[in-house]
């Protein structure tokens, strides 16, 4: 799925587009960074359809996708040999990318090694594939990604300042769609669309009070969420069975912060009186876990007039994992019988 990108409908991403189309042509290392689902990938690409290496490849490795021992051999390619199962040479995604654009998703993600490799490659434009001797070019121009805060990482030694800075040379930070709702209903009518095409459905237009509904949520998972949402929405064509999830699912997340800062106190002190034997850190941390998992549950079941099997649907959870909760909990005894007879 292409995303339906809305560049003049925030200034956020009017800002970006400028950014854009200034470094577009050039040919220094671009970081993207920001949250997971914001659209980092789209950015990429369009700094690639923007520039004159717009004909030529655009090539994408999920960093944190791949093996760490694998990691090296899919970016540089690997020479018949070069370890165990090795029986023809392979071409890596920077020898496919050619002079195009790679774009390296997940940067933050790479073992320390590769770090070291990858600054050689940005600092002299050349690399050997694993096993080899002979230089080969690098002049595909580099875009990275990351929903990692770096600087965190370079203080934690998992990521290598001199990389970062390498990287660094521009940096385009992506906000989450929380801080873009000018875009939230030209995305979603959008997708919808699309997505009824592709479904076979017919053809739904967004209702006033649905966009309101949009608009409203945080989006936690941001781009990437509202597409799933309207994905459901364009199967299920009922906007009234999509608004009751969004506004239980941000219920369930209200109620959990609440129940955490409720519970939080009871971590620093306990109720038991002097000469009791004091409670350790992690069966305090476990009852505070389980206030909010019951609480969290019980608004849930009440929303849906304790029907388990939706209740496990917008939990996230399998049928028998809200059972077994419900069990250990002590909720199941709080459910009518009419109900927990009937629904399973």
């Amino acid at each position: 799925m292409k995303t339906p990108w809305s560049w003049d409908r925030s200034p956020a991403m009017r800002a970006i587009a400028e950014i854009v189309d200034r470094v577009a042509d050039c040919d220094a290392p671009v970081l993207v960074t920001g949250e997971s689902g914001v659209g980092k990938e789209v950015v990429a690409r369009e700094l690639h359809r923007r520039s004159s290496r717009a004909g030529r490849p655009f090539v994408k490795v999920n960093c944190a996708a791949v093996p760490a021992d694998l990691l090296e051999s899919e970016m540089f390619g690997h020479e018949k040999g070069a370890f165990t199962g090795a029986d023809v040479a392979t071409t890596g995604k920077f020898e496919a990318a050619a002079d195009g654009t790679i774009m390296l998703d997940e940067i933050a993600e790479i073992p320390a090694l590769l770090q070291a490799k990858l600054l050689h490659v940005l600092d002299d434009g050349e690399y050997c594939r694993l096993g080899g001797n002979t230089p080969l070019s690098a002049a595909a121009r580099v875009i990275a990604a990351t929903n990692r805060v770096l600087p965190e990482r370079i203080s934690e030694r998992l990521f290598r300042e001199d990389l970062y800075y390498r990287l660094q040379v521009i940096e385009i930070y992506v906000p989450p769609l929380r801080e873009r709702r000018q875009e939230i209903a030209c995305l979603a009518g959008a997708f919808l669309e699309e997505y009824c095409a592709a479904a076979g459905r017919q053809e739904m237009k967004l209702s006033r009070s649905t966009i309101a509904a949009l608009e409203a949520y945080d989006w936690p998972g941001n781009v990437r969420e509202l597409e799933n949402v309207i994905q459901r929405l364009a199967i299920l064509q009922d906007e009234a069975h999509v608004i009751a999830d969004l506004r239980a699912s941000e219920a369930n997340r209200e109620s959990a912060a609440q129940a955490t800062n409720a519970v939080m106190p009871d971590l620093d002190c306990t109720d038991a009186g002097p000469d009791a034997e004091p409670e350790s850190l992690p069966d305090r941390v476990r009852r505070a876990t389980e206030a909010v998992e019951r609480e969290a549950i019980e608004r849930v079941l009440g929303q849906v007039h304790w029907n388990r099997r939706r209740a496990a649907a917008q939990l996230g959870v399998s049928y028998k994992t809200l059972l077994n909760k419900t069990k250990a909990l002590g909720i199941e005894a709080a459910a009518p019988t009419n109900v927990l007879d009937g629904d399973a």
